[in-house]
């Protein structure tokens, strides 16, 4: 039976002190995977031979943890700095296979370094590292704790890996990676359906069904309206310009128009002496 890796993403509200646990992991998985691109830089600026994927581990971890710069890696879990390492390893292949013509698509950039102002931050789990979803409906995390998985369907298997992920609008999620049979899968349809978004409902779909609006959106509804009459009349007020030029008071044209451009401003009086004239 052919096997298909499926994804499924679910909302997780870790607490503030597993927030600061997985801050900490997302900064080492950082530096692990910085570290290893500047060593590979530094062996091919100076001439020297590829760094192999089991030199850089041993590098950049095990080495590293030894030292009093990098002793802070062994608060997370070792895990998640293999699975940085991964990572970089993969963009290497992924870069050597596209300059050399291997893969199809369109080319690959080189590895760059990752910085901890990125709108994604993400750290991967394996099944090595032992987590867990527990009977609670929580999830468990080495080195982590028990975070709280918001569910909106059950998993049809045991996943392989997880990998948390944090936001811009620093939201986290969880990413479980599932093996499933091909017969568990949806089954494919023949039928297809047009859905056109709208302000009054939702959606209309092309068979006449309609999706009403959602409360959240009823309230954004006279917003948009609102919103939409204000491009109205400034798309009016660009048609008359460009139709007539920028008028000034009294109908004068401005030196900015389509007509009369090098006409001088009159001045109020000399307009107010006019005026009086044609009333007389």
């Amino acid at each position: 039976m052919l096997l298909v890796q499926l994804r499924y993403n679910f909302r997780v509200y870790p607490t503030p002190g597993q927030q600061i646990g997985l801050a900490k992991a997302f900064g080492c998985a950082r530096v692990v995977f910085n570290d290893g691109l500047r060593l590979r830089q530094q062996a091919r600026e100076a001439g020297e031979k590829y760094v192999s994927d089991a030199e850089l581990s041993k590098l950049v971890i095990t080495q590293a943890k030894l030292t009093p710069e990098r002793a802070w890696l062994g608060e997370v879990s070792a895990v998640v700095l293999q699975q940085a390492l991964s990572d970089l390893n993969i963009a290497y292949r992924n870069f050597f296979a596209s300059i050399s013509g291997k893969r199809e698509g369109r080319k690959v950039a080189a590895p760059r370094l990752r910085s901890r102002k990125d709108n994604r931050q993400a750290i991967r789990f394996t099944k090595n590292s032992r987590f867990k979803v527990l009977d609670d409906v929580r999830l468990r995390l080495p080195k982590i704790g028990d975070v709280a998985v918001r569910w909106s369907r059950m998993l049809p298997s045991d996943p392989s890996s997880v990998a948390i992920i944090r936001d811009a609008a620093g939201r986290y999620f969880a990413s479980f990676v599932v093996r499933t049979g091909q017969d568990e899968t949806l089954p494919p349809v023949d039928s297809e359906v047009g859905i056109d978004l709208g302000l009054t409902h939702f959606a209309v779909l092309s068979d006449a069904r309609a999706t009403f609006t959602t409360a959240f959106l009823r309230r954004l509804l006279p917003f948009c309206l609102r919103e939409r009459a204000c491009c109205n009349r400034l798309s009016l007020r660009a048609a008359r310009r460009r139709n007539f030029g920028a008028v000034s008071m009294r109908g004068w044209p401005t030196p900015g128009g389509n007509g009369s451009t090098n006409c001088p401003r009159p001045s109020f009086a000399r307009i107010k002496r006019s005026m009086s004239r044609i009333c007389a």
